[in-house]
């Protein structure tokens, strides 16, 4: 059994005066926010101690859980092959290792569109291996890929590494063919760095000093760094940069992006040193992506936006010669429809939208048959295109998956329709999804407004109306919406008789942009009732009960886990917050502070504005603890995060512990924003939590 100190650790109370708006707000503690203090590394390390000593009995249960995670997983396996120029390219996993081997085999031939089954354990002729990221991560206790990118001609490949967590890639090129790496290595970059097709040119992003991607560069391979030429900067702190290239490899894309605008700039990829020419010149609050196409052998680049009335965003056609000129219509606005995204191929096109809160494909033959949905036969379900890089292929790759349905590869033959199933997610050990029950529930908000619900769980284990032990999962924010998928390790839930549930709350974007609206800057308390109104529905249609109900949250759901345990800790048995945004009035007070400046158009401006600082001030969860009987609640953190610092959890734990709150936390000393790297290491991680869930709903019942 793990030993440890049987109290909490306190931490020492430094007050430091915040004062704005003529409201004074004194933090004690403020201090642990120094990440170079040996005071602040030994109070998170107390305060691991503590936590480890506290969850000491639930040590049998996390080690069954990592084993049936690891037993239901085929770890030796490999994903499905996708076609990139005279190569199939995929990535193996053997068991033992924690990281993916990124490999290529040749196609046979030009018109090989067929994805070959490929055995796990087989040698595939012709084989390369490209990068063995176990090799790369040796020596490090934190591996993340953050870019990766074959020269058209597919001699070299491009690649970035970040081993401290901090989300700061250092890029290296490979000549593919004797497997050495190029003297050209360029440090502190950001994600997502690409050659242009020449593959002369490589393009990437640099961070300001608060992790903003604010600069794109241009590289030519061979030259020194200080040559590198400075294409694009964004001086708005609001707003990111990223760098692409269309799916057609004829256009080079500039986006600055903030939380409410775009705008995108284009250069024709084959003059690669040429200016970028802005598409549509930013205007407040619209946002819009580009794609091109041709269409009747002309250049257009299609437009999602939305501009105007089209609440919902429209799709609209553009000259990609004259991009701000006339304007043709392809989709209207829908007020039922959130219109995604748009991918074009050369001969059809893609169309990705959300209709009653389930994601939809749908294929445009570029013939007068119009739209053609795809169908699917399950009430809940998540669908969307994926490893699709080749502008004349004649197929469509998509992924399905639902709460028990495996995640499944298909390839769509589009001309005829024939949907050919390449892989389903192997679960191994006998699972059977006819066990399995999932289903939609709508619970009523405090205004009125109907807020679904996600469920799945076992039949034979669960019988609604007789309450269960349940986990009610919610993130609400950023328009981002947390769709039904298949989870391997929440098996080891649902088989031990818990329910697992979505609370769909506004801030997401399940039912569309107003329902984001909805629950964003002045409305966001909206996000909060809304769970709680979620809760309450389990409860009363005999679900659960507030002695077996479990909130889990993480990141900005982690903001939602410590604003509920405020409005209504009566209605949790526990509170499971992961990279919690918990102290969120003061890092958005703060704009040198990461990601600060942007997220005013998400949260408000509380610096500037004296009624948003009111308005964040009475939900951010470390002002409003208050003396109550709070449920017990893990905080888990990573010292390396720049998105969610780990001082919010932090701090909110040591203000809990002021009113006797049962309260946990545990940092990840060497992780970043995504926790633990290594899918066993995430496997323990995810063991850990779960365990901590199941004793907490009463379901601590280890096998022998």
């Amino acid at each position: 059994m793990t030993s440890g100190p049987i109290t909490p650790p306190l931490a020492t109370k430094k007050p430091q005066r915040r004062e704005h708006h003529n409201d004074v707000y004194v933090d004690d503690y403020e201090w642990l926010r120094d990440k170079d203090s040996r005071e602040v590394i030994a109070h998170l390390e107390a305060e691991n101690s503590y936590t480890a000593a506290r969850t000491a009995t639930q040590e049998p249960l996390r080690q069954q859980i990592f084993t049936e995670i690891k037993n239901r997983t085929q770890e030796t396996d490999l994903s499905v092959p996708v076609r990139r120029g005279a190569f199939w390219y995929y990535t193996r996993t053997v068991e033992g290792q924690e990281y993916g081997i990124h490999c290529r085999a040749p196609i046979s031939g030009p018109d090989d569109w067929a994805a070959p089954v490929l055995g796990t354990n087989q040698s595939v002729p012709g084989e390369q291996i490209l990068l063995d990221d176990n090799v790369e991560a040796a020596g490090h206790e934190f591996f993340s890929l953050g870019s990766f990118d074959l020269s058209d001609d597919g001699t070299r490949l491009l690649y970035a590494v970040d081993v401290e967590g901090d989300e700061r890639y250092t890029i290296r090129v490979r000549t593919i063919a004797t497997g050495e790496n190029l003297p050209d290595t360029i440090e502190n970059t950001s994600a997502g760095a690409l050659f242009d097709p020449s593959g002369r040119y490589l393009f990437y992003t640099t961070v300001d000093d608060a992790w903003r991607p604010d600069t794109v560069w241009r590289h030519e391979i061979g030259a020194a760094e200080v040559a590198d030429a400075s294409i694009f900067h964004e001086p708005d702190e609001r707003f990111w940069v990223g760098v692409g290239i269309t799916r057609s490899r004829k256009f080079l894309m500039i986006e600055a992006g903030s939380s409410v605008t775009t705008e995108s700039w284009v250069l024709d990829a084959s003059n690669p040193t040429g200016d970028f020419a802005v598409v549509w010149p930013r205007q407040d609050n619209v946002e819009y992506d580009v794609e091109h196409a041709v269409i009747a052998a002309e250049d257009r680049l299609l437009i999602v936006h939305n501009g105007g009335a089209a609440v919902n965003f429209e799709l609209v056609s553009v000259a990609a010669a004259d991009p701000q000129g006339e304007k043709r219509m392809l989709l209207p606005h829908d007020p039922q429809i959130r219109l995604e995204s748009v991918d074009a191929f050369a001969d059809f096109l893609v169309v990705e939208y959300r209709r009653d809160g389930l994601t939809r494909l749908a294929i445009d033959r570029h013939d007068a048959s119009g739209l053609t949905e795809l169908d699917f036969d399950e009430p809940l379900f998540a669908v969307g295109s994926a490893g699709n890089p080749e502008w004349t292929q004649p197929t469509l790759r998509f992924g399905f998956t639902s709460f028990i349905t495996p995640p499944t590869v298909y390839d769509l033959f589009v001309a005829t329709g024939e949907r050919r199933l390449l892989k389903q997610q192997p679960v191994l050990g006998g699972y059977d999804p006819a066990l399995y029950e999932q289903r939609r529930e709508w619970a009523t908000a405090e205004d009125g407004t109907r807020v679904p619900i996600s469920l799945v769980y076992r039949r034979d284990l669960v019988t609604p109306g007789t309450p269960a032990p349940t986990l009610l999962y919610g993130y609400g924010s950023y328009e981002h919406s947390i769709d039904p998928g298949f989870g391997i390790a929440r098996l080891s839930l649902l088989d031990r008789g818990m329910i697992f549930a979505i609370a769909h709350v506004r801030g997401g974007g399940e039912l569309g942009r107003t329902w984001y609206e909805t629950g964003k800057t002045t409305t966001k308390r909206n996000t909060f009732t809304d769970f709680v109104s979620c809760a309450r529905h389990l409860i009363d249609a005999g679900f659960t009960t507030p002695a077996r109900l479990v909130a889990e949250g993480g990141s900005a759901g982690g903001l939602l886990m410590g604003a509920v345990a405020n409005l209504a800790p009566e209605l949790f048995a526990g509170i499971l917050a992961e990279v919690p945004f918990v102290d969120a009035l003061t890092s958005i007070l703060d704009p040198s502070l990461p990601l600060t400046v942007i997220e005013w158009d998400e949260w408000g401006d509380p610096l500037h504005d004296a009624a948003v600082y009111a308005y964040m001030k009475s939900y951010s969860p470390v002002e409003n603890v208050r003396n109550v009987a709070y449920p017990a609640i893990l905080a888990v953190t990573s010292l390396n995060d720049t998105r969610v610092l780990y001082v919010e959890p932090a701090k909110w734990v040591a203000k809990l512990r002021e009113v006797g709150a049962d309260a946990l936390l545990k940092t990840e000393m060497s992780a970043g924003h995504g926790g633990v790297s290594g899918r066993y290491s995430a496997w323990h991680e995810r063991a850990f939590n779960y365990a901590w869930v199941l004793d907490t709903a009463g379901l601590n019942m280890p096998e022998s």
